[in-house]
């Protein structure tokens, strides 16, 4: 952080100090109650302590995507069609894609960012993907996502490109083996892996002792989508809500502020794991373990959608519960 007094990124991290705890204290001594609700009981209290309140509830969720353009999009690192993510950018906007209908099924908003889609970030190959103006500006445009009074926000990313970006920060954060980090699931073809895996290389080597600070690695190697994320963590953290992560590339996102202060993402949940090797990884380096684990490939906020669905049951068994009496539990085992 030395140096960064008259950076525009210094704001972020003053809005990182001065976060409001959240104390999971309660959540904890719950979670070793009598209660046979295991993991769900601990669930229940952990939203209270988010939104600091005694009894916990979620009746306006919000699924915030974020868009974004890579300029590395050009070296073949994604098997994406180019024009992909402006068509499933326009299909959301219309209601026709998955995460429309599981956002309705919880009662949810979908909100669609779109971040200069026409003007993609700069190849981290040769240059960096943004400039310390633009990272600072894009992390407050994320910020919006929290500005509709949502009791909960569940965050998705989308671009061409994104994913390989994620692994770029991912690598700038921990360090390790390249084509590890850049791995797709299944069905992504080996040369896709192997491209990812080339610009990774050359992006960690143009940026080389510059990936010191968390944020420097963000502006460096990322990119507009990782930014905008970045800053509805930030500002729901402020404004006391949860936060449910998707794929991959939200946990990079909230590795970040992780790399920066363990408990920047005491309020972050994670809502999936998907079969991309690395996703596992990241969300073991930030404590984070998944609700699900159903094999989705697909990203756009879906497995962050359906989690939403066991955060408000959990806000229902936290109510419902009243004091046990001894000898009252039914045990199943």
């Amino acid at each position: 952080m030395s140096g960064l007094s008259n950076s525009p990124m210094a704001d972020v991290y003053d809005l990182i100090r001065s976060a409001p705890p959240v104390d999971l204290d309660d959540a904890g001594s719950r979670a070793r109650s009598p209660s046979r609700l295991g993991r769900l009981d601990y669930l229940g209290s952990w939203i209270a302590a988010c939104q600091r309140k005694d009894v916990p509830s979620i009746d306006k969720p919000t699924i915030a995507l974020f868009a974004g353009s890579h300029g590395i999009e050009t070296y073949g690192v994604s098997a994406s069609q180019k024009g992909a993510t402006e068509r499933r950018v326009n299909a959301l906007r219309e209601g026709r894609l998955v995460t429309n209908g599981l956002s309705a099924q919880v009662g949810g908003a979908v909100r669609v960012f779109e971040l200069a889609l026409e003007i993609p970030s700069g190849d981290i190959s040769t240059e960096p993907a943004l400039s310390e103006q633009e990272c600072a500006a894009t992390i407050a445009f994320g910020m919006e996502a929290a500005t509709d009074e949502p009791d909960c926000l569940a965050l998705g990313l989308m671009g061409i490109g994104g994913g390989t970006a994620a692994a770029a920060v991912a690598a700038g954060l921990y360090g390790g083996d390249i084509e590890y980090w850049v791995r797709a699931g299944d069905g992504v073809p080996e040369n896709v892996n192997q491209a990812r895996a080339d610009v990774l290389k050359r992006a960690l080597e143009t940026h080389r002792g510059h990936l010191t600070d968390p944020l420097e690695v963000l502006r460096r190697l990322g990119g507009r989508e990782l930014a905008a994320c970045v800053g509805a963590i930030l500002a729901a953290r402020h404004q006391g809500l949860p936060v449910v992560l998707d794929g991959f590339a939200t946990a990079v996102a909230a590795a970040v502020l992780h790399a920066i202060d363990p408990d920047a993402i005491d309020h972050v949940i994670a809502g999936q794991i998907t079969d991309r090797p690395a996703h596992k990884a990241i969300l073991e380096r930030i404590n984070k373990p998944p609700l699900l684990d159903l094999e989705l490939q697909l990203g756009e906020g879906v497995g962050a959608a359906l989690a939403v669905n066991l955060l408000k049951a959990a806000c229902a068994a936290f109510t419902a519960q009243g004091t046990p009496q001894p000898g009252d539990e039914l045990r199943i085992n």
